[in-house]
């Protein structure tokens, strides 16, 4: 009951400046949103550092990178687009589209993610003259409430009404559910427990799905530019992105090159089968992650396995011993280990096998392609369950949206009814408001005959 009121007069006030903030025009709601974005921007290191210290995960020059780059990209996708009263005229269809504001968004945002979640959440929400209230993770709940103070700080600025953006300073899982219970429409991107109850609030609600992002390569690709695309997107942040490349999935005719490359290039091959399995059970033990090893580096996750690896190893590359539920290696692996597989016979061998990997988690999220072969690619991506195929990119850092992709910018994104999401894209600014639709007569419209609809 406690938790209970708390949210609710949280909700109360957010109630109160949502009502006063429906009335901003376009220009208005814009200032507010970009000032949100140039205050995470314009603390980036020191977030970062409030961050890697609170969390214990992650790396903090990557994190300031995060923290900027999010911000650049996000408010550059959402600077000039409407989102208040008609945005859009279809005449041909005789429609007119009407923009309305979905009220309080509830926002339960990861310890992964505990700068960035917050900020892009209060874009989105800003964006569609919502009010928001963040719940961070307990273990980054300082970090993300002076995030939102930040922004709050930089709104205030510019004429927003108090308590637009509200953080919960204590959270706690009772809490977390009052949030998303009692908001209009909520957002997790969180753990699957949270991200269920989103879905079980009896809310309209936006969830994630689990990450385990496959990485195929193909035999017509420059090995020297790609491997180390694959090991900076599995090392950055030490491997808690969840599009962070998770597997290296290439026919056999190329694999000892490419072995090589990967360890010339500061990954270490793990290969030798009493290696392998230390690793496995310091990763996996009793089948299930170390939250030990979560974020760290890959010399700590060596150590531990009692591996001996050289000086400024970034990743560790596991040979796996199969495919799908045959190894534990088929799964998320949050810190900087990448498995392989050295017995593939040609593509639709690699894409088998990640769709066997796909099966065991993963399903929904996304697959990374490096390839110059169009129909390769096609066939990978009509065979395998995900949302998004990122082609000749770094995953991890190019997935939520770049300058150089059509994706939307984000910090959540969608897996579909593969992950039990409610959308099978990146979430974005536009799912967050309501649209009415003004229907005209269609100009030149007129009643078919049968011999018409049906011959």
């Amino acid at each position: 009951m406690e938790a209970e009121q708390f949210v609710k007069d949280m909700v109360a006030k957010a109630r109160a400046a949502q009502e006063v903030f429906e009335g901003a025009t376009q220009q208005q709601v814009d200032e507010l949103v970009r000032a949100c974005a140039k205050a995470i921007f314009d603390n980036a290191e020191t977030l970062a550092r409030m961050a890697v210290d609170e969390t214990r995960m992650g790396v903090y020059e990557d994190k300031v990178k995060k923290n900027m780059g999010k911000a650049r990209v996000i408010w550059n996708e959402l600077k000039g687009k409407k989102s208040v009263g008609i945005i859009r005229e279809l005449p041909q269809e005789g429609l007119v589209e009407v923009a309305k504001p979905m009220g309080v968004v509830g926002a339960v945002t990861p310890t992964t993610n505990p700068i960035v979640t917050p900020m892009c959440n209060a874009m989105f929400a800003i964006k569609g003259r919502n009010a928001i209230i963040i719940c961070p993770h307990p273990r980054s709940k300082k970090c993300s409430y002076e995030a939102v103070r930040l922004m709050n700080e930089a709104i205030a600025k510019t004429g927003a009404p108090e308590n637009l953006i509200q953080c919960v300073q204590e959270p706690t899982v009772e809490v977390s559910g009052q949030v998303m219970k009692q908001c209009d429409v909520c957002i997790s991107t969180g753990g699957m427990g949270m991200v269920k109850a989103a879905y079980s609030s009896g809310r309209p609600a936006f969830g994630v799905g689990a990450g385990n992002v496959q990485c195929l390569i193909d035999e017509d690709v420059d090995l020297e530019k790609v491997v180390p695309m694959i090991i900076e997107g599995r090392r950055f942040d030490n491997g808690i992105i969840c599009s962070g490349e998770q597997t290296a999935i290439m026919p056999k005719a190329i694999f000892k090159k490419a072995m090589e490359i990967f360890e010339k290039n500061a990954a270490y091959y793990v290969h030798k089968p009493d290696e392998v399995a230390r690793l496995r059970d310091t990763i996996f033990p009793g089948g299930i992650t170390d939250k030990n090893i979560v974020g760290q580096d890959a010399a700590f996750v060596a150590k531990k396995a009692c591996i001996d690896v050289p000086e400024g190893t970034k990743v560790l590359i596991v040979k796996a011993d199969g495919c799908g539920k045959d190894d534990l290696f088929s799964r998320e692996k949050m810190c900087p280990v990448i498995a392989t597989y050295d017995n593939l016979e040609d593509w639709e061998a690699c894409v088998e096998t990640a769709y066997n990997n796909l099966c065991v988690e993963g399903k929904g999220h996304s697959v990374c392609i490096h390839s110059n072969d169009t129909t390769h690619i096609e066939k990978a991506a009509l065979r395998l369950p995900v949302s998004r195929f990122l082609i000749n990119q770094i995953c991890s850092t190019n997935n939520g949206g770049s300058f150089f992709n059509g994706l939307s910018a984000t910090t959540t994104l969608g897996c579909g009814s593969w992950g039990n999401n409610s959308i099978s894209e990146n979430l974005s600014w536009k799912h967050l408001f309501n649209v009415s639709r003004i229907a005209y007569i269609k100009p030149g419209s007129r009643m078919l005959t049968d011999d018409e609809i049906w011959g």
